[in-house]
């Protein structure tokens, strides 16, 4: 028997002071049984940091041609395409054809940073890629807010981010790894 989706709801308040938005968000996610709690809080946070009442959640594991959230036009073209993991150097590539603009969100520590080692160059001319590492222990702390329906507060000032619940509360810093030179 094949294993199903565990479903969590969360309210998400953001108060994204860099960008200038300020928005509730009421989302489902829809967790894949491979997919730990440390990824699916990474794919929330990568949320809050891109809302728009026009940023979805994809089928994300379930599907290869789709990236975890993605934001489209009226007309159906993706504007963003945003990934959390380590991608490969196709997948990238890819998605940069496809997309206006490509945001990864590494995370893993030194895994990751092995990852973007043997990546970086094969993607250095992706004009519309931007990656960012997320800190070992920021996303292993993330899964502590973790709750099937969860009550979260997103602030982001200066580039940090404090990701909390009312019990708790998770800095992440990012750090950039690559930014493409048309990124705006």
């Amino acid at each position: 028997m094949a294993l199903t989706a565990t479903i969590f709801k969360a309210e998400l308040q953001i108060a994204n002071m860099d960008r200038g938005y300020y928005a509730d968000h009421a989302l489902t996610l829809a967790r894949h049984p491979s997919e730990t709690d440390e990824r699916m809080m990474v794919r929330l946070l990568a949320f809050a940091l891109h809302a728009s009442e026009t940023l979805a959640f994809t089928k994300g594991l379930c599907a290869d041609d789709e990236p975890d959230l993605w934001e489209k036009s009226l007309t159906g073209e993706i504007e963003r395409w945003i990934d959390v993991g380590l991608p490969d150097e196709r997948r990238m590539r890819r998605a940069c054809g496809r997309a206006g603009r490509v945001y990864v969100y590494a995370y893993g520590g030194n895994q990751a940073r092995l990852w973007w080692e043997r990546t970086a160059r094969d993607v250095a001319r992706l004009d519309n890629l931007q990656v960012l590492n997320l800190p070992v222990g920021a996303t292993g702390a993330l899964p502590t807010l973790v709750d099937r329906t969860m009550r979260l507060q997103c602030t982001v000032q200066e580039e940090q981010i404090w990701f909390g619940n009312g019990e708790a509360t998770v800095l992440v810093e990012p750090e950039p790894l690559f930014t493409g030179e048309k990124m705006a």
